[in-house]
């Protein structure tokens, strides 16, 4: 019964240990003057963490660190507590920096003993650059964890370290430290896909825009992105190589940070974006810029695609009024109608789309009017009439109204005021005639 009673004891205390320890398996030592010492000097230095007595816990999972490394992972999480607690307790500088780099120690260990090297990294960083980046002699030392931290980790980077992570950049850059714009650009753009690859699981968007916002600042304050930049240094690089999507996407977020997109180089590298990762905002960007070289044809195409990129009617909407604007521009009234009409289809709130319509109706006077009936020229002001009434434009409804036949042109013509009749040429409209 004594030796049953012993095993259960021995089981649930491994269970218990087990569990708060993340399910690790404890590896005492073999030798049982050592398990017992390991054990004793375990339990000593928790009870002194627990109590908050963290100078009394240091000598007894020192003990452990020498003669038991790879007992559990929990010595060296629960090591890495004790020491930044003594960090935050400890008034001398010296003090503070010999417990810093024994709380960093921690982590390394950790990674020697039980690996996990992105993971324990990741978390490493975080403390080493807010125990470091005062210290520019630091930086490089810093800088090659981060490089570290986000080759092993991508979009699983903690969110504080990307901040982290550039700001060391620009204190480097700051204090005449050895960076290249090239190297500083580079993990701009690593920072940010990192951020962008995040915002797709739609956690903590607002707080990882900041991020976006203040690490821009940062670039801004050391690397001068202008019109001229994009065009001289980072143009050429992309004519030498077009399909490089890296370099490609580089250029198009600078361009719109800088108001640059009028740049040629804007446009290709934004159809090299496109080509490779279809997407809304690009698809709006070679259109517009497309519409201001009047390459209708390809910003009509472009329009469209951003069409079916979109879920938001809103959006489908201006996208078809741009493109209507497009037909009339190319004197297609009818497609520019079929826009027009599409775009007050996919959101009606967008009543300017009926105005854009009665424009086109009451621009086609000239086109329309057979010259035999007065009534039947002026029923296009008819039309358009009641498409700006549709669009609640008072003030074309009273300017389209002026064109309407007179009463004695209505009597003339042997017609009535109130009586339905078709408009011909290529509107083809009911209206009802009246007077002006």
């Amino acid at each position: 019964m004594r030796i049953i009673f012993s095993l259960v004891v021995i089981l649930i205390t491994t269970g218990i240990v087990t569990a708060q320890n993340g399910g690790s398996a404890w590896k005492w030592p073999s030798d049982p003057e050592m398990e017992s010492q390991a054990k004793a000097k375990n339990a000593l230095y928790n009870d002194s963490r627990k109590m908050g007595n963290f100078k009394e816990a240091v000598p007894h999972l020192t003990w452990l660190l020498k003669n038991a490394p790879d007992l559990n992972p929990s010595i060296y999480i629960n090591g890495a507590k004790i020491y930044e607690a003594l960090v935050d307790l400890e008034k001398d500088e010296a003090g503070k920096k010999k417990y810093q780099d024994s709380a960093l120690i921690m982590y390394d260990l950790r990674i020697k003993y039980f690996g996990k090297e992105g993971y324990v990294l990741n978390r490493k960083a975080a403390k080493a650059y807010k125990y470091h980046k005062g210290d520019k002699s630091r930086y490089s030392e810093l800088l090659d964890l981060f490089d570290k931290v986000f080759e092993l980790n991508g979009a699983k980077v903690l969110d504080n370290n990307t901040i982290g992570y550039f700001d060391i950049v620009r204190r480097k850059k700051l204090t005449g430290g050895d960076i290249s714009e090239e190297e500083i650009l580079e993990i701009y753009e690593r920072v940010n896909a990192v951020i962008d690859e995040k915002m797709k699981a739609k956690k903590n968007v607002a707080r990882l825009n900041q991020y976006k916002s203040t690490i821009n600042g940062m670039l801004a304050a050391i690397v001068k992105i202008d019109c001229d930049f994009i065009e001289n240094k980072l143009g050429p690089k992309f004519e030498a190589d077009p399909d490089d999507l890296k370099l490609a996407k580089s250029i198009v977020g600078h361009a719109l940070n800088s108001k640059c997109t009028k740049l040629p180089v804007v446009i290709k590298a934004a159809e090299t974006v496109y080509a490779r990762e279809p997407e809304y905002g690009v698809a709006l960007l070679i259109a517009f810029k497309s519409r201001e070289n009047k390459d209708y044809d390809n910003a009509i195409k472009y329009f469209n695609e951003a069409i079916n990129l979109t879920e938001d009617n809103a959006k489908k909407a201006d996208a078809y009024i741009e493109i209507g604007n497009l037909y009339r521009v190319k004197g297609n009234k009818i497609s520019a109608r079929e826009q027009y009409r599409k775009a007050a289809g996919a959101d009606p709130s967008k009543k300017e789309a009926y105005t854009y319509i009665g424009d086109l109706y009451f621009g086609s006077f000239e086109d329309c009017a057979k010259k035999e009936s007065r009534v039947e020229d002026r029923a296009v002001y008819m039309a358009a009439y009641k498409m700006y009434k549709l669009a609640g434009n008072s003030s074309r409804m009273a300017t389209a109204k002026e064109q309407f036949p007179s009463a004695e042109d209505i009597f003339t013509e042997n017609k009535e005021v109130g009586s339905s009749m078709d408009v011909g040429c290529w509107i083809k409209e009911k209206v009802v005639i009246d007077k002006r």
